[in-house]
This record gives C-alpha cells, structure tokens and sequence, in this order.
C-alpha cells in the first residue's frame, strides 16, 4: 500500500539545486549580520560598558526589567486563562443545535475578532469611564487580550472539533453518549492535539501583543525599556537607548521559545498517550474475545 503524499519527491538534481540554495541564503544571512555587526560596532554600540548596564544591580535596570517582566507575564498568564476557557465555550455554544445559543454567540465572536484589539484595550480605559465604570491599567489590558483572543480561539478550536470524521460522533451516540459526553470524551481530546500548534502560536501573539499596555501606560516590557530610555537619555543621551530595547526585545523571544518548547512537549506527551490508547485497545479485545471462547 502506497502512502499519499502531497508534494513530489524531489530527484537528485532538485536536491543538488536545494542545496546549493541553502548555503547561498546561509551565506547571504551571514553576511547581512556581519555587515550589521560592523555597522553596530563603527557606532560603538558594542562596547562592553553600554552593555554592562544590563547586568550592573546599581543602575537599577535589571530590577527595573525584572518587575516588567513580572507584570508583563502576570497579565499574559491571566489572559491565557481565561481567553481559552470562554473561547472554548463559544466554540461549544457555535456548534449548538439551537439557534437561540448560535446566533448571538456567533454575533459575538464576529463582533470582537472584527475589531483591533488595540481598539479593545482604548475603549476599555478611556471609553467605560465615562459611563461610570473605571478599569486599572492591568485589569483594562487584561480584558482587551481576553475579548479579542477569545473570538479568535473559539474559531481554533471549532475548526479543530469539525475536523474530526463524523464517524466518531456516530460512534459515540451508538454508545448511548450524550452530546456533550462525546464532546467532552471523543471530540475534544482529538481537536486538542491536532490545533495544539495552532492554539500555541495564538497564545504567543497573546504574549506579545500584551506590549499594547504600552498605549495606557501598563509599565510591561516595552513601557518600562521606554521609561528606562528617556531615564537614561536625561543623563548620558542615547547612549544605552539600543542596548536598552534589544534586552527588552530578547525577553519577549526568550518566554515566546519556553513557550513553543512547552508546547512541543505537550505535543510529544499527548500523541504518545494516543498511540498508546489505539494499540491497548486490540489487546483488550483479543483478551476479551479469548475469555469468551
């Protein structure tokens, strides 16, 4: 039995011309960042001591970093949270049978993926305090992620569950499950494996998209490597202005790998668990089949 493919595999000649690409762009990568180091090291960004700062206690700019970093993770652990619960929840009330659930919830999915989540966050510190209700800096970002990526994670996840063959749903129904027993015990943990890339790399934009808080004065990664600018910039000029920004910068990339490594192993664990689930399941038939005769 052939297995399908959806590309051609490629012949000697195709891989020799693959290869010969890879190391020109190689070589063309390499040497945009030598000539962008050379550039860097002409200005004298490299020098040691405008990069020392970062790490110097007494200038007060790892701490400084430290508790953005801080505030920065707390707002996006907690939109996290609670954009994946309610988006899962509208995904269920989009699938519903009854269109008394379906019509609004859709409204509502359409309605906040349709509006940028920086006009979220705006409406929600400077537009509700007019009508008497006023929002802290923290719970007004949090909101605005938790609104927006909602909506977007409802329609990962009801991608996920419609790709699911119907013949797992009839499965579960010929089993006597109720819908939501075949949501919750068939349909979910299979859509869950399968979108988890795609519901990973939300949750990344997520992170980084908390460097909004920036325009409500949130003192995240970016409001505070700001900050430390204009500090800085009051004292030496913009000497530590680059240094500044690129450790902000690198902060967000490094938490963005931990989290794509988290799910990579997530991923990893959670196939193992089903191959492990499909292969026990024609030994305990042969088991039970055996008994009986």
């Amino acid at each position: 039995m052939t297995t399908p493919v959806l590309f051609d595999v490629q012949g000697p000649r195709a891989r020799a011309r693959a290869r010969v690409g890879s190391a020109i762009g190689a070589v063309l990568v390499l040497a945009i960042i030598g000539f962008v180091l050379l550039r860097l090291g002409g200005n004298g960004q490299l020098e040691p001591e405008r990069w020392a700062i970062l790490f110097d206690p007494a200038s007060g700019v790892p701490q400084a970093l430290g508790r953005a970093l801080v505030r920065t993770l707390q707002v996006a652990a907690v939109a996290m949270v609670l954009a994946t619960l309610l988006g899962l929840l509208l995904a269920v009330g989009r699938l519903s049978d009854h269109r008394f659930i379906r019509v609004p919830v859709s409204a509502v999915i359409e309605f906040f993926r349709a509006i940028p989540l920086l006009v979220v966050i705006f409406a929600l510190y400077f537009v509700l305090p007019k009508y008497g209700v006023r929002l802290s800096t923290f719970t007004a970002l949090t909101g605005g992620l938790v609104l927006y990526n909602m909506a977007v994670l409802a329609e990962i996840f009801r991608a996920g569950i419609l790709s699911i063959d119907r013949g797992q749903h009839e499965a579960g129904f010929g089993l006597g499950l109720r819908k939501s027993q075949v949501m919750t015990l068939i349909l979910l943990p299979q859509a869950t494996r399968r979108m988890l890339p795609v519901l990973v790399a939300q949750l990344v934009v997520l992170l980084k998209d908390t460097s909004l808080g920036f325009i409500i004065s949130y003192l995240e990664l970016l409001r505070q490597a700001r900050g430390l600018v204009e500090y800085f910039n009051s004292l030496f000029g913009d000497r530590y202005t680059f240094q500044l920004y690129v450790a902000a910068g690198l902060i967000y990339i490094l938490i963005n790998v931990l989290l794509s490594m988290l799910a990579r192993y997530t991923e990893r664990r959670t196939n193992r668990a089903g191959r492990k689930a499909v292969t026990a399941a024609p030994a305990d038939q042969m088991g039970g089949g055996g008994g009986a005769a």
